[in-house]
């Protein structure tokens, strides 16, 4: 039986479509599809749950300055 792993993933963030990720060479890129999240567009991460957890520190930060 043979594993395939997906090229892409969408993260998301409380039900907001943050952005995809795309596997290249080096590991996952990122796709901001929300302007909040447009300060990782095109970050390079090792995982898509590192992109994750990325995207969702910007969140929190989000929420911190809104207090």
């Amino acid at each position: 039986m043979s594993r395939t792993q997906s090229n892409a993933y969408v993260i998301e963030i409380h039900d907001r479509a943050a952005g995809i990720v795309t596997r290249d060479t080096r590991g996952f890129r990122f796709f901001s599809s929300e302007r909040l999240f447009d300060s990782l567009e095109g970050r390079q991460f090792r995982s898509a749950r590192e992109a994750e957890r990325a995207a969702r520190a910007v969140f929190s930060e989000r929420g911190r300055r809104a207090n």
